[in-house]
């Protein structure tokens, strides 16, 4: 096991005073060309299509090093953010007191996989946890699970939070289930399984502690070897925080208040892992064994899908670097085109035959990624569009609801006419037809961030986030939409989601 330290140093003077600038002078919105649809910037894999890359799945892949990133930083509190309501909120003596998920999970308790720890807890201090439920001392019962008198859910990462009961009465973290999902489809020809989470430096020692628990177990069981890293956010690429009218906003202690820029500062993280090929999906989006199937069976999918375009796109790239004829050239921008889903500029055709080829060259080597895409089915987050650029250039980009100008009326159209939804379900290249790494930094679109309002110490004050890992972060890349089936997609955003029948085992 191997974690990447980081010096504990903030951004410099002149990273503050761009980010001051940049409050002053927001973020513009992203400009929406159109929604991405099924066959308009959205693939649909076809039924031969889909058994040719599972059939052949270990054969696509070969000798290549293969990469699961997994963010999990942060702790899990607004998941637990209605039951710190209902503890304070619930009286047994009022017939409907509380709220209804409080009461949900009350009632449903025996079938989260936290139970049996918590009942433990409970015993050990001298509480027996179904009298406590028989007399209806629900808040006691929801004070052991989120306070640190018990399970200390309430400030713990998802990541080490019990999601998934089983049959033989043993229960998995949601880390665990990546363990076992990552050695379905990212297990190497030498058995090598590579995981990557993101975490918190005051989680550091949890997870260390349940890896070392849980590595041999899984090891043994599945037939495989795990180098697991761990890696946090740069403190460098944290942000300033100001006051509302802009000025940055001083601690009692004469010091500045730097900021956690978001998911969007991993691109850093991500940037110093050496694989062929990396799949990234959240710590929460997992299911059950008797779920994972579909998932195992669309990720071999994507990364078969991107490995075939990233062999043909490295062949175009060494036959544009020598004499070609203009039927080649044609067919190369035909593959950038339908394939690669790469707009050319308005004025391509004036090019000469040489400065063709030296832009498409530009346009081929560069990261590539393949995105899962499920329907629509009313999930905050952000969807696939077609969006322009500040110089004229179409794309394909994962687009958040809050980088779109709701009050233009064609944007708004635009919006509601979107069919799909970012699950965050990637597969990426991250080196050059040489083999050697990109330095991502290169392809982040740093005009595309976020500000928003957040409170400290009862007063008002402003925060940036850099560029979103899938969205600005990303901007640059080769892009490739694919359609994935809703089932691929179940994430737990708060704990009344372990109820929903894909997460009961």
């Amino acid at each position: 096991m191997q974690t990447n330290d980081m010096q504990k140093q903030q951004p410099s003077k002149v990273e503050i005073e761009r980010q001051l600038q940049q409050f002053k002078i927001g973020f513009p919105f992203t400009e929406l060309v159109r929604a991405a649809t099924p066959n308009d910037g959205i693939e649909v894999i076809s039924d031969a299509e889909k058994e040719f890359y599972t059939k052949n799945y270990q054969f696509i892949v070969g000798e290549k090093t293969l990469c699961k990133f997994v963010p999990a930083s942060g702790a899990a509190t607004r998941m637990f953010k209605d039951m710190y309501t209902f503890v304070e909120t619930y009286s047994k003596d009022v017939k409907d007191s509380g709220n209804k998920a409080g009461l949900a999970i009350m009632e449903n308790l025996h079938s989260l996989a936290l139970y049996n720890d918590l009942a433990d807890c409970m015993r050990k201090n001298g509480l027996d946890i179904e009298e406590c439920l028989r007399q209806k001392d629900y808040a006691i019962i929801m004070r052991y699970i989120l306070e640190s008198k018990g399970l200390n859910y309430g400030n713990m990462p998802k990541g080490l939070l019990k999601f998934h009961r089983y049959a033989d009465d043993c229960s998995r973290t949601a880390l665990e289930e990546h363990f076992v999902e990552g050695a379905m489809y990212a297990q190497d020809n030498n058995h090598n399984v590579n995981l990557h989470f993101t975490i918190s430096p005051e989680h550091q020692h949890y997870f260390e502690h349940l890896v070392d628990k849980i590595k041999p177990y899984y090891e043994e069981k599945l037939g495989v070897k795990y180098h697991v890293e761990f890696s946090i956010q740069d403190p460098k690429t944290n942000t300033i925080a100001v006051n509302m009218d802009n000025t940055p906003y001083i601690e009692p202690d004469g010091s500045y208040l730097f900021r956690p820029a978001g998911h969007g500062a991993l691109i850093n993280n991500l940037n110093n892992i050496h694989a062929d090929v990396i799949f990234i999906k959240n710590i929460d989006n997992v299911v059950p064994d008797r779920l994972k199937q579909p998932t195992v069976e669309y990720k071999q999918i994507l990364a078969a899908h991107l490995l075939t375009l990233q062999q043909r796109t490295h062949q175009l790239i060494r036959l544009l670097q020598a004499d070609i004829t203009t039927g080649q050239l044609t067919e190369s921008e035909c593959f950038a085109i339908n394939k690669l889903y790469i707009d050319l500029p308005q004025n391509y055709q004036q090019l000469s035959h040489e400065e063709r080829k030296s832009w498409l060259i530009a346009k081929l080597n560069r990261p590539m990624r393949v995105c899962g895409m499920v329907k629509n089915v009313g999930e905050p987050g952000g969807g696939p569009f077609w969006v322009k650029n500040n110089k004229g250039e179409v794309s394909l980009q994962i687009v958040e609801t809050s980088q779109i100008d709701k009050q233009q009326l064609e944007q708004q159209q635009i919006l509601q006419k979107a069919t799909h939804f970012n699950p965050v379900d990637l597969v990426c290249t991250t080196t050059d037809y040489l083999g050697k790494p990109f330095n991502l930094d290169q392809y982040v679109d740093k005009k595309t961030g976020f500000i928003s309002t957040k409170s400290k110490n009862g007063v008002n004050i402003r925060a940036m986030e850099l560029p979103g890992l899938w969205n600005g972060a990303m901007a640059d890349w080769i892009t490739i939409f694919v359609e994935v089936p809703l089932i691929t997609f179940n994430p737990v955003k708060t704990i009344n989601d372990l109820l929903r029948p894909e997460h009961i085992s």
